[in-house]
């Protein structure tokens, strides 16, 4: 990793560092200042002349506030002349914008990926993008990882004969099936109507799901109103245990105290994608690290090696 520099946003500094600590690395810092005119400033603390900068930063609440420092830390680096510049973005919140689905509104993924291109991102390396083809805004390449491995790796510890995977929706059950796959298990998923952004009904399960032990697989968590629809879905029907599991676990507005107070849901595994405060943890929760898999993303991506063998291997 020589000639190359990593730097962290205020987004999620512990990831960064665990990053840095399994690229043998340090973090350099990054000073971030606030006039008093609300305005911010940001100063790279390290040289970045013709070197390779690596920028970890996932796209997380407040997401205006985040999003502004890496554009800024995009600039600066740009200005120091930097070589090349990857956004190391283990979360992009606006991919969920991804289409024009109503009169007069603006795609927010495409152009949030503009102006991280305009501000001086050379390549961009994210996990698990709610919409795939979100991948195809950027006009940079972009490498795109999943966490199913590290997932999978926690679950083989379990007794899996009477296991079936479930996705909430049909979006999800090509990534569902690839993890039922992994664990040599079958998969289903729910047939779900979505309303409003806190509203969805699932109206059937499509698979065998009466009496098996249920992981419930999905990219991400916010309220949790999904979930907790499918929770009632499958309590009719009948089913042994359930574990929930996404990559990120953003957990709005209470969701992870109401999924932990659910008396059925015997875990809740997500990935560190996401920064989870110590104090809004639950006694269920299990929280993966991803940063091995970021770390050797990015080892690949500076010594110019496959990224693809990586996805291979995963």
């Amino acid at each position: 990793m020589g000639e190359s520099v990593v730097f962290s946003g205020s987004a999620h500094p512990e990831l960064a560092q665990e990053i840095c600590t399994d690229l043998e690395v340090p973090l350099s810092p990054t000073e971030i200042r606030r006039f008093a005119n609300d305005c911010l400033e940001v100063q790279l603390g390290a040289n970045c002349r013709e070197r390779d900068v690596f920028i970890v930063q996932p796209v997380v609440r407040p997401v205006q506030e985040h999003l502004v420092e890496l554009f800024m830390m995009l600039d600066a680096a740009r200005g120091a002349s930097a070589a090349r510049t990857t956004v190391v973005m283990p979360h992009y919140a606006y991919a969920r914008s991804d289409k024009k689905d109503a009169p007069r509104i603006s795609i927010g993924g495409r152009l949030v990926a503009d102006l991280l291109v305009s501000a001086g991102a050379s390549r961009v390396l994210t996990m698990t993008l709610h919409s795939p083809q979100v991948h195809g805004f950027f006009s940079v390449p972009v490498d795109h990882l999943h966490a199913l491995r590290e997932l999978a790796a926690h679950f083989r510890s379990y007794d899996l004969s009477n296991t079936t995977i479930v996705s909430p929706d049909l979006g999800n059950a090509k990534e569902a099936a690839h993890f039922a796959r992994r664990l040599g298990v079958p998969v289903a998923a729910g047939a779900k109507q979505r309303f409003a952004d806190d509203r969805v009904v699932i109206n059937s399960i499509i698979g065998d799901v009466a009496g098996r032990d249920i992981i419930i697989l999905d990219d991400e968590i916010a309220k949790g109103s999904t979930i907790l629809e499918l929770l009632d879905r499958l309590r009719e029907i009948g089913v042994r245990s359930i574990r929930v599991a996404c990559t990120h676990g953003l957990f709005s507005f209470g969701a992870l105290k109401r999924l932990g107070d659910q008396t059925d849901v015997l875990e809740i595994v997500c990935t560190n994608t996401v920064p989870i405060p110590r104090g809004d943890r639950v006694p269920k929760l299990t929280v993966i690290s991803v940063a091995p898999a970021f770390a050797e993303a990015i080892r690949r991506i500076h010594t110019g090696h496959s990224v693809s063998a990586l996805f291979e291997a995963q």
